[in-house]
């Protein structure tokens, strides 16, 4: 079974799951931890899907063998998707997410 799981949360939702953990960390603390990270709120771009990157099981392996290893440790996983799964139309989002700072995401 996988460890990751497709998620967006806030930072006040991030902390609390964190807490639930067992770790002490507020809300503010977890947006400067991402800041720190390179990480700044963006509206998700809307762009057509295309064909999915050919490293994609791979790049999926890693991820969950990296998050095996932390959880084994005691220690919170935290993997930040930038890109949507599935496109559906060309709607106006105006929503924010955590991305990394300049990157432009869909």
């Amino acid at each position: 079974m996988s460890l990751l799981a497709w998620t967006s949360k806030s930072t006040r939702h991030l902390a609390d799951a964190l807490v639930q953990k067992g770790f002490q960390v507020s809300d503010d603390t977890v947006g400067r931890i991402l800041k720190s990270l390179g990480y700044s709120l963006q509206a998700p771009a809307k762009e057509k899907e295309g064909t999915a990157h050919p490293d994609r099981d791979a790049q999926f392996s890693y991820l969950n063998e990296t998050a095996t290893s932390f959880v084994n440790d005691n220690q919170p996983v935290i993997s930040v998707d930038t890109k949507k799964k599935l496109l559906v139309g060309e709607f106006k989002n105006l929503g924010v997410e955590w991305q990394p700072s300049g990157s432009r995401h869909g």
